[in-house]
């Protein structure tokens, strides 16, 4: 039960997706708080990740799953004339959403060791 669980590859994928999430909402808060740095340059998730993770998820291999890097976003335009090119109101969309990813996918894992309690214990609580 233990092993067919955590071999699932929708969980393994998950813990994958919710490691990314927690990358780029560090990210992104680099960005807000570097919002007046002059030169700062916006950092993002790399833009391979979401590229090889999908290919690992089409080929059902959830071993080596890809790891999310930070990089500098090689598309964000520059938004002042100090060199800066984070623009904050785009920022805090995107921790929004990226929130409510994160909420997601800690749910569905909650729910997946929820179960597993629950066939240990014989019990929900």
């Amino acid at each position: 039960m233990i092993e067919s669980l955590f071999s699932n590859p929708t969980y393994a994928a998950s813990k994958v997706l919710l490691d990314a999430t927690a990358a780029r909402h560090e990210a992104l808060a680099a960005n807000i708080a570097n919002v007046e740095t002059p030169g700062y340059k916006r950092v993002d998730l790399s833009k391979g990740f979401s590229e090889s993770f999908a290919a690992h998820l089409r080929s059902g291999e959830t071993a080596n799953m890809p790891q999310a890097t930070i990089e500098e976003d090689p598309d964000a335009q520059t938004a002042s004339q100090n060199g800066n090119n984070v623009q904050l109101d785009k920022e805090l969309m995107e921790v929004s959403a990226n929130s409510l990813q994160y909420d997601t996918l800690t749910e569905f894992v909650s729910g997946s060791l929820k179960q597993l309690q629950m066939a240990i214990t014989g019990r929900s609580s």
